[in-house]
């Protein structure tokens, strides 16, 4: 017979095991497994005496080392029954609740605790009240019921249920295996009064009776509807059957069957899911030979096939990105770090709205590329999408279904050919988009799908259901922003590439371009070897670019005559060096004619930018006698001519101080002369570059020939800040320049300039005229 709970004489101390995840109740039997040195300690010095100890429950579960005030002070005296050591060093004992008790005193805590308690045991009840008898059946009908609708309890409790005479003991028959939190379980423990204990009991049971059945209404409607889909499978194969042993075979239901098959493996979110069963419906009363047929089964195989709500997992390994990124391209370190942040925050946020970003800069400097290493290094598919010339925003935002061979937007049939809705998605040359006319504006409808804001539900007008695109990398090219709507522009989050320096070119010549073009044109690196010298010599005298594709071009055309050798059994290995270079190109295309032969007079040096790059300018100002009109020649635009207008007023101003005759105004004509007249120009960065030229003529003083320049101007001879500083000193580098003066509030710029190229340069920088007018003047002949 197992000991009761009066059985046992509380002796004077007793070991405390601190028990985790569960409450120990009077004759309950349970197994524990012991792992923490001061419960190994506790059980082991019950083992040694009565095997009687002190069964409390800690407060926080997840505490190792609690205290005395994370253990819970009403708890359970209990007998260890039965012990085992398990080969991980852990110990399982079987332990029975023999009676509750509070903790009077820790007396120890180490090596484990011990405690005093006082016994809480209640008295025996001579006569039960009709309200407790009434309370147990109750309590009894409830613990059948809840067996009787699938809850599983050991034959033990609902003997030991059945046979319990006083309330207190149901009570904590019951509540021991309903599995109840420990924070509810203790509340009963703690509770004195065995008949409150038993109404507690009671509501817990209720509580749980209610939720088994309402998990019994959700288990048998899901079964109900599996039961009527597989009902409805069931009849379409046996109908099948009866047709094909009829030999009546129906092309259209097996073509039906198979969409619907399409349809069901999508997994189509709720609303598209809908929406493509009614269209199915529609489509299965309509006979084939109706127009509409072959358009609304290509709707649905259109919405079979999009990628909803499949996706690729991101490579968040930060190291191997830049890796790929290094790989893949020379220097761009402010994209390639753009790209780490978007990965680290990937990593640190599962859910984040994909940016939008404008790679900005001159043709061939690796915009598109990049957009492809970038895939790369997310482990995302890509996508690319050419802009330019596009006109009609049908392309876009797709036609609507009621056209004949409508079809969707550009948009959404490249998502169907990435197979992912997390592509990296590339909107080539979009400053090349045509603007508004009766077929729509293309960059209006660009506004929705680029604003993370709103692409989550972008709207085709074919598809007519909302697309999810917030989670694609928008990637957008561009080689000047002037042309992009201002709304649009907002958009876009701005990575500007300038040009490469010549030692760049080098770099990614002899890394990146020579090797593949070797590859290309079917050759070995044994059989092709060009020096420094020799590709130094193409850049500078057969390509005139901001970016790399006429190098590689250059570099390819040499290749081919190597590989025409080689066809003609000529299989000696050709080393190119600067002298062997024209062998193979010819002559020289660009010689060093952009620096003047020597220092003259009128004629001054600026700096340009362009969507192609930098490019230097020789502003010429020549001067006849007449009345004092000025002529301006070389396709200048307005901004340009106000410049003159300025550069003129500021040296009738200042004629004193630069040798000036004060009347030069009246006896003399200007003519100012930008060459390359066949090429537009405009913008307010030749301000200081005319009124040098300007100046030289006026005073005869030559100009200096290796002094480029660059600023704006204003009439109190300020010198303004300008754009596009890194391109043009690129330029100013490529032309064989040694000093650049600079407007001072430009000195900030100087951080996006290589450190290589800054020294290349003497840089000059200007806050009025006159300091522009010191370094570039030369004294009178």
């Amino acid at each position: 017979m197992q000991p009761s709970a009066r059985d046992f004489e509380l002796p004077d101390s007793l070991p405390l095991l601190a028990v985790r995840d569960t409450v120990v109740f009077p004759h309950m039997i349970v197994p524990l497994f012991i792992g923490r040195s001061q419960s190994l300690a506790a059980v082991q010095k019950a083992l040694e005496g009565d095997r009687m100890i002190m069964l409390a429950s800690q407060k926080e579960p997840d505490l190792e080392h609690p205290s005395p005030d994370d253990i819970y002070g009403t708890g359970c005296v209990g007998m260890i029954m039965r012990s085992l050591k398990l080969p991980d060093g852990r110990t399982k004992v079987l332990v029975q609740g023999l009676g509750k008790a509070r903790i009077r005193q820790y007396l120890a805590t180490r090596p484990f605790f011990s405690v005093s308690v006082e016994d809480l045991d209640e008295p025996d009840i001579p006569q039960l009240s009709l309200e407790s008898e009434a309370l147990m059946r109750t309590v009894r009908d409830q613990l059948n019921e809840l067996q009787g609708m699938g809850r599983t309890f050991p034959n033990e409790v609902v003997l030991a249920a059945e046979n319990m005479e006083d309330p207190g003991g149901l009570a904590d028959v019951v509540a021991s295996n309903l599995g109840l939190k420990v924070g509810v379980a203790q509340q009963i423990l703690e509770e004195d009064d065995p008949v409150h204990r038993l109404h507690r009991v009671k509501e817990l049971l209720a509580k749980e009776t209610e939720l088994v059945s309402v998990q019994h209404r959700i288990q048998n409607q899901a079964r109900e509807e599996m039961s009527r889909s597989q009902r409805e499978y069931f009849l379409r194969e046996q109908l099948r059957a009866i047709q094909s042993e009829l030999g009546e075979t129906d092309a259209k239901a097996e073509d039906l069957l198979e969409l619907r098959a399409q349809i069901d493996k999508a997994k189509l979110p709720a609303e598209v899911g809908k929406e493509a069963h009614k269209q199915l419906r529609r489509l299965e009363t309509m006979p084939v030979e109706a127009a509409e047929y072959s358009m609304l089964r290509t709707y649905l195989e259109w919405l079979a096939e999009l990628p909803w709500q499949k996706s690729t997992r991101d490579s968040i390994d930060l190291s191997a990105a830049r890796r790929i990124l290094d790989e893949d391209h020379y220097d761009l370190e402010k994209v390639k770090e753009r790209i780490l942040e978007f990965l680290a925050v990937c990593k640190l946020k599962k859910k984040l709205k994909g940016p939008v970003l404008c790679f900005v800069g001159p043709p061939g400097v690796g915009k598109t590329s990049l957009g492809k290493s970038v895939a790369r290094a997310l482990g995302r598919k890509f996508v690319r999408v050419s802009l330019g010339g596009l006109r009609d925003e049908a392309e876009i935002r797709g036609h609507r279904r009621t056209y004949v061979g409508a079809l969707p937007g550009r948009i959404i049939q490249s998502m169907k050919q990435a197979g992912s809705n997390n592509p990296v998605f590339m909107l080539d040359e979009l400053d090349k988009v045509g603007g508004a006319d009766f077929r729509g504006d293309p960059s209006a409808a660009l506004l929705e799908l680029l604003d993370p804001e709103q692409n989550h539900a972008f709207s085709d007008h074919y598809i007519n259901l909302p697309f999810d695109l917030s989670k694609v990398l928008f990637i957008a090219t561009a080689n000047v922003l002037d042309s992009v709507p201002s709304a649009l522009k907002d958009r876009l989050e701005v990575i500007r590439l300038a040009g490469y320096s010549t030692e760049q070119k080098l770099a990614i010549a002899r890394r990146y371009l020579i090797p593949r073009q070797l590859e290309a044109n079917g050759l070995q690196e044994k059989d092709l070897s060009l020096s420094r010298n020799a590709v130094l010599k193409i850049i500078g005298e057969y390509t005139a670019e901001a970016g790399l594709r006429n190098l590689e071009r250059e570099l390819g055309s040499v290749c081919r005559k190597v590989a025409l050798r080689r066809a003609e059994d000529d299989l000696r290995s050709v080393r190119v060096t600067a002298g062997t270079v024209a062998g193979y190109l010819g002559p020289p295309r660009y010689l060093d004619e952009d620096k003047l032969g020597q220092h003259e007079v009128g004629v001054a040096t600026g700096l340009a930018w362009t969507e192609v790059g930098g490019q230097i300018l020789h502003i010429e100002a020549s001067i006849m006698p007449g009345s004092g009109q000025l002529h301006l020649t070389g396709q200048l635009g307005d901004v340009m001519k106000e410049s003159a207008q300025a550069a003129l007023s500021y040296a009738r101003a200042h004629a004193g101080q630069w040798g000036i005759d004060a009347d030069f105004h009246k006896t003399l004509d200007i003519h100012i002369h930008v060459p390359a007249g066949a090429i537009p120009k405009d913008g307010p960065s030749a301000g200081v570059t005319m009124v040098t030229a300007l100046v030289s003529i006026l005073s005869q003083r030559p100009v200096n020939r290796e002094v480029a320049m660059t600023g704006e101007m204003t009439l109190r001879g300020q010198v303004l800040s300008v754009g596009g500083i890194k391109e043009k000193l690129l330029a100013a580098v490529r032309a064989g320049m040694r000093t650049v003066v600079l407007p001072r509030r430009n000195e900030k710029d100087l951080v996006d300039v290589p450190s290589g190229l800054r020294r290349r340069l003497n840089l000059l920088f200007a806050d009025r005229v006159d300091d522009v007018l010191t370094a570039a003047l030369e004294e009178k002949r």
